[in-house]
């Protein structure tokens, strides 16, 4: 199979090992995934983000392919039993093209909303192993076993460390692609990276034990490259994920849905509601069949349904969210951004909307957006040196070292558009 791609060029699965992706393309969950966006609402923002979760599940896979090929003209270095075999090799490929298949509507923003779902990792692995899937029949057809391997893979669990973390971990296929994808959609250009010096600089690290060694940076050309590569994450969380239109539609669409849960579980029918969002509401859960008929498209469909809504709280919010008449935001900064000062401002805007006739506790929320910039905790990034040494990524990078474990924030209160300049004049200088 030979692709075309915006991001990666000409992109080939033509290998024995590789014949797995072209088979998992076929099933029927992976074809969903060209109904589900990779970032959420961000075209709203950036009209040019309408990429999707199928084209980054390929995009993983293609990276990995890269990868692998790395790996093997080092793995030599290794015992034979820690080496990359054909079968080791298909795993983590089946597992780069199928970690997102459990995304719901709108990618991460589904789950977000109904803090009662079941998170998309915990399905990709139902996915995965229910013998009723395309996915999961694919699988064992190549191997009974296979399912099972892929689901722990997913959740970064593997014999081989530097395998497990490739799919699952600080820098991994999914990192490595999203960042350059959603750069390359939204035009933002700061999300860029040199990924192909950052694979030629990848090697083993130095084992602590009998296990097989963990992924690690050439310190003599690594890292500038993998500087790029976490300041690129930074950047596009900045820019991108946490841009106050995005936030704001988010805000506004988690309003919606939370008004359909209300109204399902005061067992109000509320006409064009998909059954998995249903269930969700009442019980918390639904099952597979149902979840996976959920995609934008089904949640765009309820929404235009939800617009002629009887309820007019639900009614007026889907009306404008649906015409992209959406909340405004303002930023918090400084002694502003404080905890007691936050809630504070909150006050006073919902003050505001109650002055205005709106239901304060809709039509005005706090939204504190943050991210962590470089945290090796968990996962550590080791480098190791043309001697055999090996040093913390963060004690060997000046930027990383003083980004370990900082905080990025941004916290804005949403609130109605005609509520704009009372709240502005209420809080002072406006902000960007």
């Amino acid at each position: 199979m030979i692709l075309r791609d915006p991001v990666h060029g000409l992109v080939s699965f033509e290998a024995e090992e590789e014949s797995i992706v072209p088979a998992l393309l076929e099933a029927r969950e992976l074809q969903r995934l060209r109904r589900v966006r990779q970032t959420g609402l961000a075209s709203l923002a950036y009209p040019g983000a309408d990429h999707t979760r199928f084209a980054h599940a390929i995009g993983s896979a293609c990276v990995m392919t890269r990868l692998v090929r790395r790996l093997r003209s080092i793995h030599d270095a290794l015992p034979y039993w820690q080496r990359l075999t054909t079968e080791r090799a298909r795993d983590a490929l089946a597992a780069a093209l199928l970690h997102d298949v459990g995304h719901g509507p709108f990618s991460h923003l589904f789950e977000q909303v109904l803090p009662q779902a079941r998170l998309h990792e915990e399905w990709t692995k139902e996915i995965v192993l229910d013998p009723s899937t395309d996915v999961s029949r694919i699988l064992r057809r190549f191997d009974a076993t296979l399912p099972d391997r892929v689901a722990d893979l997913v959740q970064g669990k593997h014999e081989l460390t530097f395998l497990a973390k490739a799919v699952s971990g600080t820098f991994d296929v999914d990192r490595c692609d999203y960042l350059l994808r959603d750069a390359h959609a939204t035009g933002v250009s700061y999300g860029a990276f040199d990924l192909d010096w950052l694979l030629r600089s990848l090697r083993f690290g130095v084992p602590t034990s009998d296990k097989a060694p963990p992924l690690a940076i050439d310190g003599a050309k690594g890292i500038p490259a993998i500087e790029s590569f976490l300041l690129a994450r930074l950047f596009m969380f900045q820019q991108v994920y946490f841009h106050k239109t995005e936030r704001a539609s988010e805000w506004m669409l988690s309003r919606i849905l939370e008004r359909v849960g209300q109204l399902t579980q005061d067992g109000t029918r509320v006409e064009g509601t998909p059954a998995a969002i249903r269930d969700i509401a009442v019980g918390g859960q639904t099952s597979l069949g149902q979840y996976l008929k959920l995609d934008d498209a089904a949640l765009w469909v309820a929404l235009a349904s939800w617009c002629e809504s009887a309820d007019p709280l639900l009614g007026d919010l889907c009306q404008r969210f649906y015409a992209r008449n959406l909340f405004k935001t303002y930023e918090l900064f400084g002694e502003q951004a404080t905890p007691a000062a936050r809630l504070a401002a909150l006050e006073v805007a919902r003050d505001i909307a109650r002055d205005a006739g709106l239901d304060p506790e809709v039509y005005v929320g706090l939204d504190a957006a943050s991210t962590v910039a470089f945290d090796d905790s968990e996962d550590p990034l080791t480098v190791v040196f043309p001697n055999g040494k090996s040093r913390a990524l963060s004690d060997v990078s000046f930027l990383l070292g003083r980004l370990r474990s900082e905080r990025m924030e941004r916290v804005r209160v949403v609130f109605a558009p005609e509520l704009r300049d009372r709240i502005v004049a209420a809080f002072g200088q406006e902000r960007p």
